[in-house]
């Protein structure tokens, strides 16, 4: 049976103020998550996937659970790298870099999903100072920048760009009440997700108020010979740099014998 919202919103009053009144100590309510895996390989053909999180929460309210008063939300951050920004400019009709900016590590990558829209559950303050979403994301310029005046126009401009690169996703209503204590999280998993350790974080809210965060570990790994070139690339670049040359002219060599006119 659903309640509408004005008698939800009643008998959640009613309850706060008996609670109050009889002086009875509220329940200390736990939030536990898991993963059925700690590890995601990513193959050549890799385009993309749904991480499912499943979660129970103990010693909750009966009634305040039968009138939604508890929120989740569940993000998936990638591991922290810098980045550059750089806005292009016509001089003398060519287009070319003129300005640039570099922020501090910030996640490659970043999705979340929640019971309702996070900006219904609780306050922005409260948002941002626990970087629960998007737009809180802390985009840090690194190094000089002048007056600060294009920091904004920077910032605005990396967020859309990983919007847009599917990098960041948000799933206003990805969590979901199985019973009446279990949820579940669907969280997108992009075709470029950044090789590494991602950090997955659970948030439970009561009444708007935060309550407790939970966090778990994830690794993504490449497999095969894209895990081969990709750990050469980045521990022996020097030798990635000579097989890539060698390989270039050897392809050049034998382009060149098998389309010789005699």
């Amino acid at each position: 049976m659903r309640w509408p919202s004005e008698i939800k919103a009643l008998l959640a009053a009613l309850l706060l103020v008996l609670v109050a009144a009889v002086g009875v100590k509220a329940a200390n309510e736990k939030l536990d998550i898991g993963i059925s895996t700690n590890e995601i390989a990513i193959t050549s053909d890799f385009a993309g996937a749904d991480l499912i999180v499943f979660g129970a929460l103990d010693n909750a309210d009966p009634l305040l659970l039968q009138l939604g008063q508890y929120d989740i939300i569940v993000a998936l951050e990638g591991p922290p790298k810098e980045t550059v920004v750089r806005k292009k400019d016509r001089v003398f009709g060519i287009w070319i870099n003129r300005y640039s900016m570099r922020f501090e590590p910030a996640p490659a990558s970043y999705s979340i999903s929640s019971t309702l829209p996070i900006n219904r559950i609780t306050k922005e303050i409260e948002l941002s100072g626990r970087t629960i979403g998007i737009e809180h994301i802390h985009l840090t310029p690194a190094g000089n920048v002048g007056d600060g005046t294009r920091v904004p126009e920077f910032k605005s401009a990396l967020l859309r760009l990983r919007v847009e690169d599917g990098l960041y996703q948000s799933e206003p209503v990805g969590v979901e009440f199985v019973s009446s204590s279990l949820f579940r999280a669907t969280l997108r998993l992009p075709a470029s997700i950044p090789v590494g350790e991602h950090r997955l974080r659970a948030f439970l809210f009561k009444n708007n108020e935060f309550v407790m965060e939970r966090n778990l570990r994830l690794r993504v790994v490449k497999t095969g010979i894209e895990q081969f070139v990709f750990e050469l690339a980045h521990q022996q670049a020097f030798l990635y740099g000579l097989l890539a040359v060698g390989l270039a002219m050897i392809t050049g060599w034998l382009a060149s014998v098998i389309f010789r006119k005699d």
